[in-house]
């Protein structure tokens, strides 16, 4: 790990960097990739999930059969808990549907805006190492409160061939039916231009490494929509001297377990807590079955001594982290401060977990400092909103000369006569 105290400000841009690949070995592979699915459709994937995830599977699609059957693998308590996240989940994005609201923006001329849900989605959720069946949650839920009539999922297979039974059982629990044996960027490029059994979709979801990344904003090339650059992950914790190291330990280690391209970063004003804080994330990673993974994201991680919180916060506006924690006594002060971050967890027991599985919130978020510009995923990321208008007679009257006077300086003469030829 990598350790600064009081860094000056002109070194920020160099602490706030992540670790990338190299862009034009991503890239052409990327088009590769494209290129083979688009030529060999399912038996390209058959072959991929060969090579790059060393499975053997004769068919892509996961019958209904093993989707029936996964329920049988599920222990009962794990699914009490991914149902009570459901709940949890459902709840919180209920609560974003819009009421439609017609406005009267000048006598005769009524304005108003209405969602329509995008009707064909794809759901990619990352297997390997950890199968994220709480993604399915995260993505699904949404998805479906939205109205989305098409709803298909993509996951990487085991080396048998298999998907995890927690990812179809919660596949199955959210309504999908339409499930693929297929991971990486290969399915980003099978939902994007299908195959003999993929349908294209479009819009395409969920997290993944640099690869899925690269694939997902390749297959913008397509004119399929994404829903943001979400890749490797990462969290920023804020502490003051009322913190517990342990806590925050366990924070960083939750995050830098995902994988080796994965960041923590620590800042805080208290030298005491800086310490003791390093000490419990080594203490902590020799028990974690994933602690090989967690020490290489170490590698490229930092831990800041900073002057002050309203600094700290600066800083972290400035890296625009997926996750950030504010494990402060005084949080309400500084939420205002929080400019630029994907979810936000307040004080000393919101852990990231928290958001990762069952508070409600949604863990699929930007990263690499798209939080700049980018929001997490939401119900209105799987709407379109229309906006709609009404003019009566005497509302074009009310609004014509205005209209005209417009076009004509502009001299879009057949956009004025629109208006005069109804006047008239």
């Amino acid at each position: 790990m990598n350790t600064y105290k009081y860094p000056t400000k002109d070194t920020w841009k160099e602490l706030v960097k992540r670790p990338v690949l190299e862009q034009q070995e991503i890239s052409d592979l990327i088009r590769d990739i494209f290129n083979e699915v688009e030529k060999n459709g399912d038996q390209a994937l058959i072959e991929f999930n060969r090579k790059f995830d060393k499975a053997e599977t004769e068919n892509i699609a996961v019958t209904s059969e093993e989707i029936e059957s996964a329920e049988n693998h599920i222990e009962e308590e794990l699914k009490k808990a991914i149902q009570q996240a459901k709940e949890n989940i459902s709840k919180f994005h209920q609560s974003q549907k819009a009421e439609i609201e017609k406005i009267e923006t000048i006598k005769g001329v009524v304005c108003w805006r209405e969602n329509r849900a995008v009707e064909k989605v794809g759901i990619y959720i990352p297997g390997g190492t950890a199968p994220l069946f709480s993604t399915v949650l995260m993505l699904a839920v949404p998805a479906n409160l939205a109205g989305c009539k098409e709803i298909i999922l993509c996951t990487p297979p085991d080396k048998e061939g298999n998907i995890n039974p927690a990812v179809l059982y919660t596949a199955k629990l959210c309504g999908i039916t339409q499930i693929f044996k297929t991971g990486g960027a290969q399915a980003i490029a099978a939902m994007t231009l299908g195959t003999e059994t993929v349908p294209e979709v479009y819009k395409i979801f969920g997290p993944g490494n640099q690869f899925v990344v690269a694939a997902k904003e390749y297959a913008q090339r397509y004119g399929v929509a994404i829903d943001m650059p979400a890749g490797p992950s990462e969290v920023l914790v804020i502490a003051d001297e009322n913190a517990v190291p342990e806590f925050c330990a366990a924070d960083l280690l939750s995050q830098a377990e995902h994988g080796g391209d994965s960041q923590v970063v620590f800042v805080t004003t208290d030298l005491k807590v800086f310490d003791e804080t390093i000490s419990a994330v080594e203490q902590q990673i020799r028990d974690l079955p994933r602690n090989r993974m967690a020490g290489l994201a170490l590698e490229n991680s930092s831990f800041i001594v900073i002057n002050s919180l309203e600094e700290a916060l600066e800083f972290s506006n400035q890296y625009a982290p997926e996750h950030l924690i504010l494990a402060v006594t005084d949080f309400e002060k500084y939420i205002p401060m929080v400019q630029n971050a994907g979810s936000v967890f307040l004080g000393n027991y919101s852990c990231e977990s928290a958001g990762d599985y069952a508070s409600g919130t949604n863990h699929t978020l930007p990263t690499n400092a798209y939080a700049k510009n980018y929001s997490g995923v939401s119900l209105d990321s799987f709407v379109k909103k229309i906006t709609f208008q009404h003019l009566s007679k005497e509302g074009l009257q009310n609004l014509g000369k205005t209209i005209e006077l417009m076009a004509e300086a502009e001299g879009l003469l057949a956009h004025k006569n629109a208006v005069s030829i109804r006047l008239k």
